[in-house]
């Protein structure tokens, strides 16, 4: 949800520019995820059961480090058929134009995840993807794999980049070369060659740029000022997204994201000003 809050927050308007689909519980948590979502004007579809409650995130914040203990419950009940599938629901996909889906919900529905790719790709439109962690390369590998020729855009940062390179034998810990290796996985829609964006912090963003990788330094930050780096990544892709949505070029929608990124990581919680100073 942070990517989708993040895309509306740089658009500002129109809002509803982006759909959300996940699953919640129908209890507390629920509720505050549907207002939460109204209050940024973001589209929020939510699938709502009653097997397992709303998932829950605890964040321990330690100095610029953080760790997350999450309980998934309800996020992992989401149902293609029961979701996905409604017409009114698969009108929504067929109105979009750019699809982002996190790693994570390869372990939930794959089968979710391939009917929306498939759609993309034999529509010519743009499908993006998330690594999210080095345990979905890890343990997800063969899901992973079957998506991965769809793939139009892949995201990820320096670990999970690392991880997914040793999974595939590529042989070598160089992000950029793993970059490109990643880059000439076979693909489906052979009219969008695949980009390739791995994030590693403070240090350059690597990023296939044709048939180069190229670095993309990251917006200059005082480190005192970082108060909390929780959701970086989240905003940097909402940021990102915020800009290929407009059509505009790879190096605007890197620096979007950078924007995003830093100003998240310069407050408490995954909060951002009422409007972006972003030129």
């Amino acid at each position: 949800m942070i990517n989708f809050t993040r895309i509306q927050w740089m658009i500002q308007k129109p809002h509803k520019v982006a759909t959300f689909f996940g699953c919640i519980g129908k209890d507390h948590f629920g509720e505050i995820l549907k207002k939460k979502a109204e209050e940024a004007n973001v589209d929020a579809r939510y699938y709502e059961q009653n097997e397992e409650p709303t998932g829950t995130c605890a964040a321990c914040i330690t100095g610029d480090n953080r760790s997350l203990v999450a309980n998934l419950a309800a996020a992992n009940c989401y149902k293609k058929e029961k979701h996905l599938d409604l017409d009114s629901n698969w009108e929504l996909v067929e109105k979009a134009k750019v699809y982002y889906i996190a790693g994570f919900f390869l372990t939930v529905s794959p089968e979710s995840i391939l009917k929306v790719a498939k759609h993309a790709s034999e529509n010519n439109k743009i499908f993006c993807m998330n690594l999210s962690a080095p345990f979905i390369s890890q343990f997800f590998k063969e899901p992973l794999m079957k998506v991965m020729p769809y793939v139009d855009i892949l995201f990820g940062n320096e670990t999970e980049a690392a991880t997914f390179a040793k999974e595939l034998g590529f042989e070598t810990d160089d992000i950029a070369a793993i970059a490109n290796k990643t880059q000439n996985l076979p693909k489906e829609n052979v009219k969008r060659q695949r980009v390739v964006v791995f994030t590693q912090g403070k240090d350059d963003t690597v990023a296939t740029v044709g048939d180069k990788v190229t670095m993309f330094p990251v917006v200059d930050i005082d480190q005192n000022t970082i108060v909390d780096t929780n959701g970086a990544g989240d905003a940097f892709v909402g940021g990102f997204l915020s800009a290929l949505v407009r059509e505009q070029s790879l190096e605007e929608c890197i620096r979007a994201g950078h924007y995003a990124a830093n100003v998240i990581i310069q407050r408490v919680g995954c909060t951002f000003p009422e409007k972006p100073n972003f030129h």
